[in-house]
């Protein structure tokens, strides 16, 4: 069968648990999904585990050769116009809501991560143009980026600066005319590629003279390709890919490291204001951890459905009360396995495309939004992809024996999905930001106002109006020990979790109230709408108490402090 964008789990979300947008009907609800959902599961997902097996190549020219078929899909992505789907439709982008984009980036990363991690960039670099840049540089680059002719990608790292952006050694100098960039850059995504007439980078550097630290920090943009006197973009810059990783996982992503200016320094165009560099590529930062936190979810659908096959198809043993020759779905520790996998997948799915919405309001200036969408990135990024870690391996799990052989795919999933603690900032950061930044900041204003809305959509959940009220508690903890920070930040990451399935709960009750009421009406898939309650009521029991548990660390979690560095032997 293979991988199937989950259509109808979307329509569901979009319809029942976000308000009405004045632009999106039913009809091109329906119609945008189900294109969206054809390419994926047509051109994208046929090439997911050949792409694993079959890696990109660095040629002698420095050129990068992508998987077989990877030209071809990105060009049937690119003219449909779906790379630009919430980008602003004076630049041509298609102008759909948020919510769509995110829907959407599902399907490709569920059919295929390794390929949409290259639109995924571009999307970025879409957003960082749209805010900072001038209205020239937006009508130079975001039609080519919408069009797909060209792509993106974000230089931050550098062999020696990893997390630590303030010891960054990248250069920028001025000649009198332009900028010329020298430095290093590793872990560059799509950093060269075969897919785009253009690579369109930015990077960060520091200029010349500037001050230590961040502050010295600017952005430039620096393409592959420089305009020639016809105004065509035919002239090689100052730029290449030195070597691209071997992976893990998303291993049909090339991850290069690339060489700026080795000989007389690559052109690039400072985007924004000088030593703004950082602040601008947390418009992007920001966007990448709602986008990972988007993946966890997908590749937990894609597993999901994956197991879902193989537990149909395999007959291993007799089921208890069953016939001799029914498939391993009929046992009883596959279905907790599969239901579990399906309840986690559905809490982020709700969570991801609830977040996009109040992200949209946010960026239209909406305050109380703004905060919302910050207390909510650590969580969507952090708590995602932990669970996506969860349900990939209790996919290989169902899989049995099978699942640790290549050729099943179930194993792939699982090395995908490994990557997405750990880049766009790792799950400690996520933890430590959701902490400082987020809690103690404002007081824990933020997460007393979440609970209370939460608190009043809840009230006819027993369960939930207890963890409720323990969220509260281990607020006002976190805040009574304000001035441990040592002690917070080893429980810092139990607070993330705790809160994220908090949430899940909060989002699958509503689910389930929505779900009833259409059962009520009469409403005509039924089975689809018992699924959703017995799913939400999978997450109520086995779910949600670990809400208690991670919080009854918060409260006790002095136990790590107290270990020294030369205890751990």
């Amino acid at each position: 069968m293979g991988y199937t964008s989950p259509l109808e789990d979307t329509k569901f979300v979009l319809e029942n648990l976000l308000p009405a947008h004045e632009d999106l009907d039913d009809t091109t609800i329906d119609a945008v999904l189900s294109e969206a959902g054809k390419l994926a599961d047509n051109y994208l997902a046929p090439l997911n585990h050949f792409g694993d097996k079959n890696n990109p190549i660095l040629r002698q020219d420095h050129e990068v050769e992508t998987p077989e078929g990877f030209s071809h899909a990105f060009s049937e992505i690119a003219k449909g116009g779906w790379i630009g789907v919430a980008s602003d439709s004076n630049y041509d982008g298609m102008g759909l809501p948020a919510r769509m984009s995110a829907a959407i980036n599902e399907y490709w990363h569920g059919a295929n991560m390794s390929f949409a991690l290259c639109s995924l960039l571009t999307q970025g670099l879409i957003d960082a143009f749209t805010l900072v840049g001038t209205e020239e540089e937006k009508k130079t680059y975001l039609p080519k980026f919408n069009s797909g002719a060209w792509t993106g990608t974000m230089n931050l790292t550098e062999p020696q600066s990893g997390t630590d952006l303030a010891t960054i050694k990248t250069k920028a100098e001025h000649d009198g005319e332009n900028w010329r960039i020298k430095g290093q850059k590793i872990y560059i995504t799509y950093g060269e590629h075969d897919m785009s007439e253009n690579i369109i980078h930015l990077v960060l550097a520091r200029t010349e003279g500037a001050p230590e630290g961040i502050k010295g920090i600017s952005t430039f943009i620096i393409p592959k390709f420089l305009k020639d006197e016809s105004g065509e973009y035919t002239i090689r810059n100052d730029l290449k890919c030195i070597s691209i990783e071997h992976k893990m996982g998303i291993k049909a992503s090339p991850t290069a490291v690339m060489s700026y200016g080795e000989n007389e320094g690559a052109i690039g165009y400072m985007l924004g204001e000088e030593g703004r560099g950082i602040e601008y590529m947390f418009i992007m930062m920001n966007r990448a951890r709602f986008d990972v936190g988007l993946q966890g979810m997908a590749i937990s659908e894609a597993a999901r459905q994956k197991a879902l096959e193989y537990a149909n198809t395999r007959i291993q043993g007799t089921p208890i009360n069953r016939e001799k020759g029914t498939p391993i779905i009929g046992h009883g520790d596959v279905k907790r396995l599969l239901l579990s996998m399906r309840s986690l997948t559905e809490a982020m799915r709700a969570l991801i495309l609830v977040s996009s919405e109040i992200m949209e309001r946010a960026h239209n200036g909406n305050e109380k939004c703004k905060l919302k969408e910050g207390f909510l990135i650590p969580i969507i990024k952090g708590w995602s992809t932990e669970l996506a870690q969860e349900v990939t391996s209790n996919g290989l799990q169902i899989h049995g024996g099978m699942g640790f052989i290549e050729e099943t795919g179930a194993a792939q999933y699982m090395r995908d999905a490994r990557i997405l603690p750990i880049y766009e900032g790792t799950n400690a950061i996520q933890a430590n930001d959701f902490m400082f930044r987020k809690t103690l900041k404002d007081n824990g204003k933020t997460a007393k106002e979440f609970l209370e809305e939460i608190k009043v959509e809840c009230e006819q959940n027993q369960e939930m109006s207890k963890m409720i009220a323990l969220a509260s508690n281990t607020i006002d903890f976190i805040l009574e020990n304000r001035d441990d920070a040592e002690m917070l930040s080893c429980i810092s990451f139990d607070y993330m979790m705790g809160f994220g399935y908090l949430i899940g709960g909060w989002l699958m009750h509503k689910g389930k109230v929505k779900a009833k009421l259409k059962l009520s009406e009469k409403s005509q898939n039924e089975n689809f709408l018992k699924s959703k309650i017995i799913s939400a009521e999978f997450f109520d029991l086995h779910i949600l108490p670990r809400v208690e548990s991670h919080f009854k660390i918060v409260t006790k979690g002095a136990t790590i402090v107290q270990l020294t560095d030369d205890s751990f032997i």
